[in-house]
């Protein structure tokens, strides 16, 4: 992730070098070199995902000055998930070396929250989202089994104790969903399984400065705008039990006369899920090198 960029962006090697510092070791070696099982695991994975995110909007960024460009101001900045703490550096709102080590907490407390509850995760994809309370509230009757991601029409991640998570997934099936799979995690992610992940994260929080974000920024849960520093503390802390709804983020957005959606980031998954949530915009993926005529297209020439 990555390493191609830093060797043409100082910018974006900048940023490396910071993450790096920030944990003291070095987290752009694991990412550029592996080992891939090393890599895969929480604690290291979300760091190098947002230092990744950061070093590719730094590379934009540099590369906008470089051409004479006034970059473009956002009308909103949204994140999915740990993708948050990209948004809160983006937004101005935490600072990089602050969000790095956050994050490598924030896998070490998910991976620890819940022990002893056998939790599970699964994917439904084609299920109408108007049957999903009749799926929740059966699912339910089997232990903890609530909606973890709302990714676009169609398509939800639900999140909980492992024998409602197996018996939502075959009762998603006899709703109408086309596949229904039991995602191979133990971690029961934005879930109440993740309360003691929620606790410890608001005392790791503790002494960690944000900012009034430069932005709106839009909170994982509902979509709503988030304005206060002391208001992005709280999206790090309850957006690890509530539920990520990007389809209603997405649309508040549209909504709000959004027309271009940039994805800051690794891969293209957020951009797959815009086009089917507001086919009618425009996505554009960062990380693609032949977006980079689009997205200057998106800066302008100061006056």
């Amino acid at each position: 992730m990555g390493q191609t960029l830093a060797q043409t962006s100082p910018a974006a090697a900048a940023v490396f070098a910071e993450a790096d510092a920030a944990l003291g070791e070095s987290i752009s070696e694991l990412a550029w070199a592996g080992p891939a099982d090393r890599l895969d695991l929480t604690e290291n994975a979300q760091p190098a995902i947002l230092a990744a995110s950061i070093a590719i909007l730094a590379a934009l960024r540099e590369r906008w000055a470089a051409e004479g460009l006034t970059p473009p101001t956002p009308s909103f900045i949204a994140g999915h998930s740990m993708g948050q703490y990209s948004a809160l550096v983006a937004a101005g709102a935490l600072d990089l070396a602050d969000g790095i080590r956050l994050v490598r907490e924030r896998g070490r407390l998910m991976q620890a929250s819940g022990q002893g509850r056998d939790g599970a995760m699964a994917a439904l994809i084609g299920l109408d989202d108007a049957r999903l309370p009749e799926l929740v509230e059966a699912a339910s009757q089997h232990g903890v089994f609530v909606v973890a991601n709302r990714n676009a029409p169609g398509q939800v991640v639900v999140s909980g104790e492992r024998p409602a998570i197996e018996a939502g997934a075959e009762l998603a099936k006899s709703l109408g969903a086309k596949r229904a799979i039991v995602l191979p995690v133990s971690v029961a992610a934005h879930s109440p399984l993740m309360a003691e992940a929620a606790d410890g994260m608001r005392e790791a929080l503790t002494g960690i400065v944000f900012h009034d974000p430069e932005v709106p920024l839009l909170a994982n849960k509902d979509g709503r705008q988030i304005e206060t520093a002391e208001a992005c503390r709280t999206e790090l802390v309850e957006h690890l039990t509530a539920g990520v709804d990007w389809v209603r983020a997405v649309e508040r957005m549209t909504a709000a006369g959004v027309t271009t959606f940039v994805e800051i980031g690794p891969g293209r998954v957020l951009t797959g899920l815009i086009k089917r949530i507001a086919p009618e915009a425009e996505a554009i993926a960062a990380d693609d090198p032949g977006s980079l005529d689009r997205l200057l297209a998106l800066a302008t020439v100061p006056a």
